[in-house]
């Protein structure tokens, strides 16, 4: 086995307006419940300290300097590398100020990602108006760690957005763009691509090695043959004849209504949509507290927990840390799968 399930995992600041910090403070005070493996955190250590007793969270905070340090010093305390400026507030009205520190925190995780330094990475939520005024010219973490993985390896990268949970994965072909948009974006090429980096995840970081793909339709009842739109017909099932054609088990087009009952997603380990909500709106309702997002196509393993910034929620003990628990757990497990798959 390689030594990237031995890592620790590098944990993001978010908007230190938001309950990034709850979070992840209460995912360390419970680490041996949840049976969490070593992570660190980029952020400002007083902060933090603050924050856990302002929650009523008996927790030491260690700086270290590598992440390396992170693995002995987490049975302990929680280990925090200091961004090169201390946070001046996390007030509503500070977040502005905030945002070079956001973007920093982002950026040396990236950065420890791609030199193999860390397992996984792992991004608290950020509100991306407030990351405008600094620069930040994405519309997501997702494109933003594309782009900046591209600038560093010099490679195409093409990511691919995952939501995940224990009973459903749902991938979106078209991501953040609008309906219109998205209805122009789509293409039997596009399809195809998201295909090919989804089997390859699924079986190198999930350990699924002959995946099952199932896809939704576009219009209402797939299209009824042509009746009610013809982009099942001329987008969508010759996407699917391709990865047929290559061995890759694939259903649908199906109907988006009836594919996402309890029975029907035993026939598919993965199911990819055609617009985000048509993907994000039934692994939402059907677990909405343990949802992950991951990163699929990126050169290291990313998920974040699968909710905001809750910014009404922030110090008040109130937000649930059971998605970063998850986003944790899940990205230890795409790790040391990754890890047997490429020994």
């Amino acid at each position: 086995m390689s030594a990237l399930s031995t890592l620790p995992t590098v944990v993001t600041m978010g908007d230190p307006a938001g309950i990034g910090g709850d979070i992840t403070l209460m995912c360390w005070s419970n680490r041996q419940h949840l049976n969490l493996k070593p992570f660190f955190v980029l952020d400002d250590p007083d902060r933090l300290a603050a924050l856990a007793l302002q929650l009523g969270l008996k927790i030491d905070v260690e700086i270290i300097a590598t992440p390396a340090e992170a693995v002995t010093v987490f049975d302990r305390a929680l280990p925090v590398m200091p961004l090169s400026k201390p946070l001046q507030s996390t007030s509503t009205q500070a977040r502005q100020a905030s945002a070079d520190m956001v973007i920093e925190s982002l950026d040396r995780s990236i950065d420890f990602a791609m030199q193999g330094d860390v397992a996984a990475l792992v991004t608290n939520p950020i509100h991306k108006g407030n990351l405008y005024a600094a620069g930040f010219q994405h519309p997501g973490h997702t494109e933003y760690l594309a782009a900046r993985a591209a600038g560093i390896s010099g490679d195409n990268v093409q990511p691919v957005m995952m939501l995940a949970c224990k009973e459903i994965r749902v991938v979106p072909i078209t991501i953040h763009t609008s309906l219109r948009q998205a209805l122009d974006d789509l293409s039997t090429d596009l399809i195809v691509q998201t295909a090919d980096i989804c089997i390859q995840a699924l079986q190198q970081e999930f350990g699924l090695m002959t995946p099952r793909l199932a896809f939704a339709g576009l219009n209402p009842h797939a299209g009824e043959g042509g009746n009610m739109g013809r982009e099942e017909i001329e987008i969508i099932q010759p996407a699917i004849d391709v990865l047929r054609a290559r061995g890759i088990h694939c259903l649908g087009p199906l109907s988006a209504d009836t594919m996402f009952h309890s029975e029907a997603r035993q026939s598919y380990d993965v199911a990819l949509c055609m617009y985000h909500d048509q993907a994000l709106i039934p692994i939402k309702t059907i677990d909405f507290d343990n949802g992950v997002n991951v990163t699929l196509g990126l050169p290291f393993i990313r998920t974040s927990p699968d909710h905001g910034t809750a910014f009404s929620l922030a110090g008040t003990g109130k937000a649930s840390y059971n998605s970063m628990a998850a986003a944790l757990k899940m990205a230890a497990d795409m790790a040391t799968s990754k890890s047997f798959t490429n020994d």
